[in-house]
């Protein structure tokens, strides 16, 4: 069965095709720049990619030109060969808790979270719509990056404000990149051939969280009411004293959007180090020697050890610590530096096997007393299978 998962954003439109159950990829792409007067899109296909420069108006438009060249390059013989659509879809509060079939009604009720992910939620509903459009007879999933979260208690979802924040406002933790963290701990949970697991894992990228998992359920991730709390990330400040906003706000003469801009935009590795959000930018500014690129990466390593110790307390003991994302799967020196930091848990990294790019491997030594697994996600993969699954119920 032919499945394609979809991330649509405000200008960009990304897919991969999907032969399951054999989890096979067929064929993937972007469209970039929509409604801008240079877009153009990527195919990849056959060990081959294709670059081609076109009038992108909408996301109607991508849509309808990815279909045309699914055909022209035989990628597919019709179109009925599609028989499932997995969106991303960043924020389904605390109503969606699991993948959901998209109808009218359902479509309706996640626009009402649109004023939770303003920059997300609206995108994700034009491609809904486009691909509504386009493939009538093709099953529409909603995949939810905050849905995983929503199994977390009250005693670790709600914040310590006014009660009626929450009753009136959903002002209460919501957590993201839900759908990595659960492909991954689903994939070492196989592995390691333990449902009960007690696993931390860790997407660490551009963009950063933390979360811990008891036996499939959520007890707690570093992600909040945005994705702006938590760690520190490439350009976002993760956690801070609420205070300093109104303090910068007064002594710079800005408004509260503007600072909040700069938080999740200015800050991160990018506002420390003065150099880059990208962490090979970072690493090549340490080896030559730049000190502020070097106490970035610090307090980034800290602050990932710190909430790794906070969970492995909350789990009352882990089984497993997995990294996963850009950082997690392919920077060895961030590994060994956030490991570094957790001495007092008894793990420690086998160095030999810690350096590698990108596999799914055991990088902790064999005295560890927390296993330390390298495991790649893989967010299309995990829409697609939800999307299979919904069809074959």
């Amino acid at each position: 069965m032919k499945i394609i998962s979809i991330n649509a954003g405000s200008s960009s439109l990304k897919f991969t095709l999907f032969e399951l159950p054999e989890r096979t990829t067929i064929a993937s792409g972007t469209f970039e720049k929509i409604g801008l007067e240079d877009s153009f899109y990527t195919i990849k296909y056959n060990g081959e990619k294709i670059r081609k420069e076109a009038s992108i108006p909408t996301h109607t438009e991508a849509v309808d030109t990815l279909m045309k060249e699914l055909l022209d390059m035989n990628i597919v013989s019709s179109l009925d060969e599609i028989e499932g659509v997995g969106h991303r879809i960043v924020h389904g509060g605390s109503e969606f808790t699991e993948s959901v079939v998209l109808n009218d009604d359902v479509v309706k009720r996640i626009s009402a979270y649109n004023e939770y992910a303003p920059l997300h939620n609206p995108a994700n509903l034009l491609g809904v719509e486009a691909f509504r459009k386009a493939l009538p007879n093709a099953i529409q999933v909603g995949v939810f990056d905050t849905s995983f979260h929503q199994s977390m208690d009250e005693i670790h979802y709600l914040y310590p404000v006014p009660y009626e924040w929450y009753e009136k406002y959903g002002v209460r933790r919501y957590g993201f990149h839900g759908t990595s963290h659960k492909y991954v701990y689903n994939e070492i949970k196989k592995f390691l051939g333990k449902d009960n697991l007690k696993a931390i894992t860790c997407h660490i990228g551009n963009g950063g969280s933390v979360t811990a998992i008891d036996s499939g359920k959520v007890i707690e991730t570093s992600m909040g009411f945005t994705p702006l709390a938590g760690l520190m990330m490439g350009t976002r400040s993760g956690d801070i004293d609420p205070s300093i906003l109104e303090f910068i706000c007064n002594k710079k003469g800005i408004t509260i959007g503007e600072a909040t801009n700069e938080l999740n935009k200015k800050s991160g590795l990018l506002g420390v180090s003065g150099v880059s959000s990208d962490s090979r930018d970072i690493e090549d500014a340490i080896a030559s020697g730049n000190e502020r690129a070097k106490l970035a990466q610090d307090i980034y390593a800290s602050k990932v050890a710190n909430y790794i110790a906070m969970y492995n307390n909350m789990l009352d003991g882990a089984d497993v610590i997995v990294f996963t994302a850009g950082l997690g799967e392919n920077s060895k020196d961030m590994r060994e530096a956030i490991v570094s930091r957790i001495h007092s848990l008894g793990v420690t990294l086998d160095l030999d096997a810690n350096n590698m790019r990108g596999e799914f491997k055991c990088v902790s030594s064999k005295d560890s007393k927390i296993p330390v697994y390298v495991v790649p996600t893989n967010e299309e993969l995990m829409i697609a299978l939800d999307t299979y699954d919904l069809k074959n119920k």
